[in-house]
């Protein structure tokens, strides 16, 4: 198994060696300037050097993220849940549902901060209208693909309504849901650091806000690799997660 892993991540993993090896030469063979394109090299650098302040950034859009990812997963969830069994309600919803992703965030930034001021709240209202949507999408049709056959035996069997959706629809969606959910733990990092812009003392948002007025590139990097590395982290942790609830699946690749 871990050779098979190995196998697997080392194409990846000598791609992205290689990307930064030419990014590194290219920048000390052309001379462009700092400011402008600073070289892996300088980024870790300044990484480095900067690693306290960069640190409480970190935990702060971390902490937000976990936060707005919780929520907007368990709104998507229980309108999943809701919808589900209703149909009528589903059609007149889901439509609603829709429409909710094609609101561009920006012009929704200063609405929220005039209803809901400049704390945390508008940040998490962000947070879960971008989360809650794969998730509720991914558990509909998860619960919608139910094995017919063991739905109809379960019924002549005496199943109640309760029974059949924690003991075959919720188990059987399952797949899908966390497919949701990995695609939301992803999208949760950045639209943490989009709330971020509607005022806050610090954060990953914040930080590169202030560096971005003060041209500092290297800096812009160094934020840059902290958010591919904190939604990294995010899908690692709901795809762990996946493996342990979801066990069954990995028996049956055996």
């Amino acid at each position: 198994m871990n050779r098979r892993r190995l196998a697997k991540a080392g194409p990846p993993m000598a791609a992205f060696l290689l990307f930064i090896l030419l990014w590194q030469v290219g920048v000390m063979v052309s001379g462009v300037e700092k400011w402008m394109l600073p070289s892996p090299l300088d980024i870790m650098k300044e990484a480095a050097d900067n690693g306290s302040a960069l640190l409480v950034h970190t935990l702060a859009t971390l902490k937000l993220t976990i936060i707005g990812f919780g929520v907007g997963a368990a709104v998507g969830l229980l309108l999943a849940f809701l919808l589900h069994p209703i149909p009528w309600l589903k059609d007149a919803i889901y439509p609603l549902v829709i429409v909710s992703q094609n609101i561009p965030t920006i012009a929704l930034l200063p609405l929220l901060m005039i209803w809901f001021g400049f704390g945390m709240m508008p940040k998490i209202v962000v947070i879960t209208l971008v989360c809650f949507f794969p998730v509720c999408v991914a558990a509909l049709d998860g619960l919608a693909q139910t094995d017919r056959t063991m739905l109809n035996y379960m019924r002549m069997a005496g199943a109640t309504r309760a029974q059949l959706f924690w003991k075959l629809e919720l188990p059987h969606a399952l797949p899908s849901l966390f497919s949701g959910l990995k695609i939301a733990a992803t999208y949760s990092v950045m639209s943490a650091i989009i709330s971020e812009w509607l005022g806050t003392d610090k954060g990953i948002g914040y930080y590169m806000v202030l560096q971005k007025a003060a041209f500092r590139t290297d800096r812009m990097f160094v934020a840059i690799v902290v958010v591919v590395l904190l939604s990294l982290a995010m899908f690692g942790v709901v795809r762990a997660l996946e493996r342990v609830l979801i066990h069954w699946r990995r028996d049956d690749k055996k």
